[in-house]
């Protein structure tokens, strides 16, 4: 997905990779409520093989949110600055993020990877103690020029902002998460620099502090260049191994 196709429209090689993008809903999540168990929570950075981890989870039985489904309903975007403002600034107001929160949220699925679940993961794991763990982790030099030309690059970005200025509909909701929510909130960063700066020692700080909050059985730890083996990990989640499970093709960049 590039800025090209945002002006010039999407290719189908972009629509068949991220469908999830281009079904559009407008679920206002703060009127549902827990339809299935939440099982699984995969905690890791994003850029670590977050989507990888998806279409595992996927094969495995669980619906799973990614990051890229907010896409698909803005107004998920609603909630999630909640809980960023609620987190990270302690804004007055700010709703409690327990289990009554994620249930409307995230009420829908099963697994959560990627953010902006991500980012709440002390939380998640406070909200739903019966869920099972999966910290993926990446060598750090790996992920920070994976995750510089992504989220750092975009953030240098000047035409996106301008975008979010004229789409306060849809594109203002995506760049708050990602420009205030993520960058500011989480990486406590007030630019480009800043983001670039912060970013070693806030993915540390990440895996810290997860691994600090949850020592116990029901978490499974391991380098995403493991990823390649399905059996440890389906074993863990009590499922059957299915030999397709992290195949090559799915590589641990997302």
């Amino acid at each position: 997905m590039s800025l090209y196709e945002l002006f010039f429209g999407f290719t189908p090689a972009t629509r068949a990779k991220h469908p999830e993008c281009f079904t559009a809903t407008t679920i206002d999540r703060h009127t549902c409520h827990r339809t299935t168990p939440m099982q699984v929570l995969s905690l890791g950075m994003s850029r670590t093989g977050t989507a990888s981890m998806h279409a595992a989870l996927t094969i495995l039985g669980y619906d799973t949110y990614h990051g890229f489904h907010f896409y698909s309903n803005v107004l998920d975007t609603d909630m999630w600055r909640e809980a960023y403002e609620s987190k990270y600034f302690a804004l007055p107001g700010s709703p409690v993020l327990d289990y009554h929160f994620f249930d409307k949220l995230l009420g829908h699925v099963s697994a959560v990877t990627d953010i902006p679940a991500a980012s709440f993961g002390t939380d998640l794991i406070a909200a739903y103690p019966d869920a099972k763990v999966v910290l993926v982790e990446r060598d750090i030099e790996a992920w920070y020029k994976s995750f510089h030309d992504v989220f750092i690059t975009t953030a240098r970005s000047v035409v996106i902002p301008w975008i979010a200025w004229l789409d306060s509909a849809y594109t203002s909701k995506m760049w708050w998460i990602g420009e205030k929510g993520v960058a500011l909130g989480q990486f406590g960063a007030r630019n480009a620099d800043e983001f670039a700066a912060n970013a070693r020692s806030t993915y540390r700080k990440h895996y810290a502090e997860l691994r600090e909050s949850m020592k116990s059985v029901r978490m499974i730890c391991w380098s995403s260049s493991c990823l390649m083996g399905g059996s440890r990990f389906a074993s863990f989640l009590e499922r059957k191994c299915l030999m397709c499970l992290f195949r090559k093709s799915t590589r641990p960049k997302s």
